[in-house]
C-alpha cells in the first residue's frame, strides 16, 4: 500500500491521508529517520519487476540502522483504550475501495504506540462489542452496557490498569469538528462526563486538567466539557468504574484521517503531561 502511495504522489492525484500513511510507513520499515525510509522506497521503485520487489531484502541496503526503542515485555500495562461505539467511522480514505475504512479504533492503535514510545504500555480492547450485544439480545443502545462487561474482564486481566480511555467520534457535520491551528487541520475534540454516577466530581476532575492542558497548547482544538444527565440519556458512561475513565469524541464522521491524526496527538500530548504531574 505504501508503496503505491508513492508512485500516486507524483502524480497529479490528491492524496488526502499523506501524514497518517506515512505514520504507517515508518513502523512498517521500523526505522524513525525518514531519509531512511525515503531510501528504501527509491530503491523498490527502481524495481520493474513486482515479484522481485516482494523478494527485496531491503534492511542489506541500508548503510546505517536506527537504534530501535526497547520494548520491555515487563512493562505492567497502566491505559486501557476501547471504544463502545467501535463501529462509528471517518470519512472514507483514499483506500475506500480496498475496504480500508478508518473507525474510532484507529486512534486506539494510533495513541497505544504513542504511550509505548513515552514509556507507558497500553493494551486497546479488541472483542466485539457487536457481538457482546448479539450474545445478550441487547440492542445498540446497550453499548455502554456490553463495554462494561469488557471493563470488568480487563481489570481481571491487568490489576495494574489505572487509566481507562473510551474513544468515539462525532456526528455533526465538518464545519462544527474541524479547527485550523498554525495552518494544520485538526478533528476538533469533545470530553463528555456522565452527572449519574456518584463520584463524577473524580471524573471531571480528571478530565478538566486534559482538556485545560489541550487548550492552553492547541487554542480552538478543544470544544470543551458537555456534561450530561437527565432523562433520554446515559448519564453515566461507565465512569462509575473509575476516577480515571474518560470519554473522549475525537472529530466527526467528516474528518479525515490526517485530521485525526493530528488531534490525537495532540491530545496524547496533553493526557501524558496530565498523568506525569
Amino acid at each position: 500500500m505504501f508503496l503505491s502511495y508513492k508512485k500516486l504522489e507524483k502524480t497529479k492525484i490528491k492524496i488526502t491521508d499523506k501524514d497518517f500513511i506515512h505514520l504507517i510507513a515508518k513502523d512498517t520499515f521500523q526505522y524513525e529517520e525518514k531519509n531512511i525510509v525515503e531510501e528504501v522506497v527509491d530503491k523498490a521503485l527502481k524495481v520493474s519487476n513486482p515479484i522481485k520487489w516482494m523478494n527485496y531484502n531491503y534492511k542489506k541496503q541500508i548503510k546505517k540502522e536506527v537504534e530501535k526503542p526497547v520494548i520491555r515485555d515487563e512493562e505492567p500495562p497502566i491505559i486501557y483504550l476501547y471504544n463502545s461505539h467501535q463501529t462509528e467511522e471517518y470519512a472514507p480514505s483514499n483506500y475506500a475501495e480496498f475496504s480500508v475504512n478508518p473507525t474510532v479504533m484507529m486512534v486506539d492503535y494510533i495513541l497505544e504506540d504513542y504511550f509505548q514510545k513515552k514509556g507507558h504500555k497500553a493494551i486497546v480492547e479488541e472483542n466485539s462489542i457487536k457481538e457482546i450485544l448479539n450474545q445478550n439480545n441487547w440492542n445498540y443502545s446497550n453499548s455502554y452496557k456490553a463495554s462494561r462487561v469488557l471493563l470488568e474482564e480487563s481489570i481481571i486481566r491487568y490489576p495494574t490498569l489505572k487509566y481507562f480511555i473510551d474513544i468515539h467520534r462525532d456526528s455533526l457535520k465538518k464545519e462544527k469538528t474541524t479547527a485550523t491551528i498554525n495552518e494544520k487541520k485538526y478533528a476538533k475534540i469533545l470530553f463528555i462526563v456522565g452527572l449519574e454516577n456518584g463520584n463524577y466530581l473524580e471524573n471531571l476532575s480528571f478530565t478538566e486538567k486534559i482538556n485545560n492542558k489541550l487548550a492552553e497548547t492547541y487554542p480552538g482544538l478543544t470544544k470543551g466539557i458537555y456534561k450530561k444527565s437527565g432523562p433520554g440519556v446515559n448519564g453515566v458512561y461507565n465512569q462509575d468504574f473509575s476516577p480515571n475513565t474518560i470519554l473522549v469524541e475525537i472529530g466527526g464522521y467528516e474528518n479525515n484521517t490526517t485530521e485525526v491524526l493530528n488531534s490525537t496527538l495532540a491530545f496524547a500530548e496533553a493526557f501524558m503531561e496530565v498523568i506525569h504531574e
